[in-house]
Formats: structure tokens, sequence, C-alpha cells
């Protein structure tokens, strides 16, 4: 079978975009998307991204598998990615685009704006531990600045879901985090049973974060758009940070929102094609 493709990358965070609007499954396996994301033996990539048909309404359906093979319920900078792969789809990508994405972490609205970059409504955070799927406090609370050992350390730990789940702390220096020793550590705590993302966040200013991700089932990523999401609103609650925050990856900026009037957040950043290809 020949699969075409497209390359698109967020942030550094990079994905292979298929069409798949002929049916409503995706046309290949999560063994597939192993060996495509593979970098040497495949394509590359953190994911694959699938542009289905709509549900409920919706104009397309975003379905991703990880690196390894998982599914997540939903990626920031990927349906960054994917709203510019439907707007080429569509022959309209040098127009302006709004489009209402059906995934696994509800319904999604990408906007693609003049200058190219792309805003996204996430929705809003969900707070409660049951919400969040984390026994580190009892489902009907939220854990905000709350102890967890990892490491043969105690980490002040923040949890938010975006759709997905996030482990969000805070630190003096994120540069000095040995991420490669202990990401794999938080994201398989017991407390998390289906796993979770985890950032380590530096508050340069309250409007200004840097952070450092291992995203579940991709390790160490140079981006991830849901957890600059839920740095934000972790911020927030745990008096760190303003509203309107930009966040520093090491790919790159996101801006971030987390609307009072609303209470959505609202993601901005770019997202840009690679190269096109046939395997």
């Amino acid at each position: 079978m020949n699969i075409e493709f497209t390359k698109y990358q967020g942030l550094g965070n990079d994905f292979i975009l298929v069409d798949n609007r002929g049916t409503d499954e995706p046309c290949l396996t999560p063994e597939d998307a192993v060996k495509l994301c593979d970098r040497h033996f495949g394509i590359g990539a953190d994911g694959v991204i699938f542009a289905l048909p709509g549900q409920d309404g919706t104009d397309y359906t975003m379905r991703i598998f990880n690196s390894d093979g998982s599914e997540p319920e939903m990626c920031g900078n990927g349906i960054r990615c994917l709203a510019k792969f439907i707007a080429d789809l569509e022959g309209t990508s040098s127009q302006e685009g709004q489009y209402r994405i059906h995934t696994l972490a509800g319904v999604m609205t990408p906007q693609i704006k003049p200058d190219g970059q792309v805003t996204v409504d996430m929705g809003m955070p969900r707070l409660l531990a049951a919400e969040i799927l984390t026994t580190l406090v009892a489902p009907d609370k939220k854990a905000i600045n709350e102890p967890l050992e990892v490491a043969g350390k105690s980490w002040l730990v923040t949890c938010v879901s975006m759709g997905n789940p996030h482990c969000i702390t805070f630190v003096e220096d994120v540069a000095a985090i040995e991420l490669e020793s202990i990401g794999s550590e938080f994201e398989h705590h017991p407390v998390f049973p289906k796993r979770t993302n985890t950032e380590f966040i530096q508050v340069v200013r309250p409007d200004y974060l840097k952070m450092r991700v291992w995203e579940r089932g991709a390790g160490i990523t140079l981006a991830c758009g849901t957890g600059a999401c839920a740095v934000v609103v972790a911020g927030v609650l745990a008096q760190k940070c303003d509203r309107v925050a930009t966040v520093e990856l090491p790919g790159g900026c996101l801006k971030i929102e987390w609307a009072e009037q609303d209470q959505r957040v609202y993601m901005t950043g770019p997202a840009e094609k690679v190269f096109t290809g046939k395997i």
C-alpha cells in the first residue's frame, strides 16, 4: 500500500499528516505509526495524525498515534499542524480558515490568522482529580501544590487536564532538570493510572515562563501545546503567573491565554510544512 503524507512541525514537535477523509477509521495501525515515526528507519516524527471525516456536525475528525503507538486524546501542536494541512487539502492555504475538529478530548476550533499563526480554542481545563485521572488527591478535589515522591525527591505538583493529563512542577532552573532520567518515572507513577505528561517550569516573569516537557508516549519533545496550556492554568492556580503568558519551549514560544470571562484556554503559535512524500 502506498501512503501519501505531508510532514509538518509546530515548534519542532513534528508530525506525519495523512489525508484519511475516505474512511472513518485511520488507514494505518498503531504498529505502522511506530515504524513511520522511527527517525532512522522511517520518516521520523513524534506522531502520525489522520484527517478523518467530521462527526456530530464538525468539519473534520482528528486521530493521532504517538511514536510509541499509543493514542492520546489530543495534541495542541498537532492540531495547529492539522489546521494547516486541512487548508492545503482544501486549496485555501493562502487564506484565513477556521475549522471545528472532533477529537477524543472534545471539539476544538483552530483558526489560521493572516500572519500564518494558528489560534486554537482549547476549551475549558478540567481540574478535579476524577477528570484528570489521578489518585494524588480525592476524586472531587483539585491537585494544587501537592507533594509527589519521584526519584527519591519530593516535588510540589499541580495537575490539570486539557483533555489529556498533565503534571506540572515549578523549579528554580529548568535547564538543570535531568529530564532523561526522571521523565519516565513521572509518566509511569502509580498515581497516574493512564500515565501523564509532565512539565517542568521556570517562572522568568509572571507573563513569561520557560518549559521543558516529557510527553506521555513520546518522551522528550521540543514542544507540547496542551502542556503549555496546562502550565498557564497551573501557574494561575498556584499564583505564579498571569492569565496571559508566553511559554518558551525548546522549539520556540507559544502565547497562552486562560480567559477570565469564559474560562476557556486559547493557544497561539506556528505550524509549518516541512515536506511531502509517499511511502
